[in-house]
Order: structure tokens, then C-alpha cells, then sequence
């Protein structure tokens, strides 16, 4: 990734991102200018992945114990219910 890339934003790729996206939706596009979209927005995208990873990296969540000693635990994202659980 070059030092351009890691300088952008997160909230501007993502800004970036739904503005190919809403051109892509349009259909008004022509086909070579909708690849060069397609190959800018799956870049953005990735950017946007690396980004999120280094920030959950960083968090860390204090928990307090039982004997009232804070203690440090890596952050874990907490994973979306699909409702595909069998009870």
C-alpha cells in the first residue's frame, strides 16, 4: 500500500466508496468507466478493511474482576445474530 492510501481517511474512503457506488447503481455508466469504478471501489474497500483490522487492534476493553482489579483484554468483535441458531 503506498503512503497515499495509509493517509486517507477511513470516513473518506467510505465517502468515496458510496459515491461509486451510487454512479455504479445509476447505470449510467459507461462499461470501461464502470470497471475502473468497480477496481477503485473493491481498492477502497480494502483499504477500509485494513483500517477497521489496525483500530481493533488497538482497542482494548478494561474488565473489572472480581477482586476489583481492572484487567486488560484484547478487543473481539461481537458477531451479528443471523437467526440461523436451532433450538
Amino acid at each position: 500500500m503506498s503512503n497515499q492510501e495509509t493517509e486517507i481517511s477511513f470516513e473518506l474512503a467510505i465517502e468515496q466508496l458510496e459515491r461509486i457506488v451510487a454512479q455504479l447503481e445509476s447505470g449510467d455508466v459507461p462499461l470501461e468507466k464502470a470497471i475502473e469504478l468497480y477496481q477503485e471501489g473493491v481498492r477502497l474497500s480494502h483499504l477500509c478493511g485494513v483500517k477497521l483490522e489496525q483500530v481493533e487492534k488497538k482497542i482494548e476493553m478494561l474488565v473489572e474482576g472480581e477482586t476489583g482489579a481492572v484487567n486488560r483484554k484484547p478487543f473481539q468483535p461481537v458477531l451479528e445474530d443471523k437467526g440461523n441458531s436451532v433450538e
